[in-house]
C-alpha cells in the first residue's frame, strides 16, 4: 500500500464558525442546496455526528455514492477529520482517503481552511496524479460553491 498526502488551503470572507458549521456540522442540509447538480443527498447511517458517525453521500443523479466515517470533530477549535472508506470515489485505486481540516480566522474577518488529504492505495497500486489533482479540484469547487451559497443566503 502506498500513502500520499496532499495539503491545500482556501481563503474566504465567511467567518470561521459559520464556515465550519456549513462544511461539517450542517453539511447534509447545506451541500445538496449549494451543489444540487453534484450532490443529491447526505444520509447519516449511524451515529450522532460525533466520532464514529457513518454518512453516505449520493451524487447528483443518485446512482453513485460513497461512505465516510467521522474520525474527530472539535467545534471549539474548528477542526474536523473523516475517512472515506467505501464507494465510487475510491474506484479500484484507493483503500481509503483520510481528510483533516482546520478552519482559522484570517486578519480580514474571514477564514482560511487548511486541509490535509492522505490517499492510501490498494495493494501495489500507485496513486494516479491526475486522479488526485481532479479530486483536489473537486474539493475546491465544493468549497467555492458553499462559499457562494453562504454569501447568497446570509441566514443559512
Amino acid at each position: 500500500m502506498g500513502v500520499f498526502t496532499y495539503e491545500s488551503e482556501a481563503s474566504t470572507v465567511i467567518p470561521p464558525a459559520r464556515l465550519f458549521k456549513a462544511l461539517f456540522v450542517d453539511a447534509a442540509e447545506v451541500m445538496p442546496k449549494a451543489l444540487p447538480q453534484a450532490i443529491k443527498s447526505i444520509v447519516t447511517l449511524e451515529g450522532d455526528g460525533g466520532p464514529g458517525t457513518i454518512k453516505q453521500t449520493y451524487f447528483g443523479d443518485g446512482s453513485l455514492s460513497f461512505k465516510e466515517r467521522t474520525d474527530a470533530i472539535d467545534k471549539e477549535n474548528l477542526s474536523y477529520a473523516y475517512t472515506v472508506f467505501e464507494g465510487a470515489v475510491l474506484a479500484n485505486t484507493y483503500e481509503k482517503i483520510f481528510n483533516e481540516s482546520k478552519i482559522e480566522a484570517s486578519p480580514d474577518g474571514g477564514s482560511v481552511c487548511k486541509t490535509s488529504t492522505t490517499y492510501y492505495t490498494s495493494g501495489n497500486m500507485d496513486a494516479k496524479e491526475d486522479e488526485i489533482k481532479d479530486g483536489q479540484e473537486k474539493q475546491m469547487g465544493l468549497f467555492k460553491a458553499i462559499e457562494a451559497y453562504l454569501l447568497a443566503n446570509p441566514d443559512a
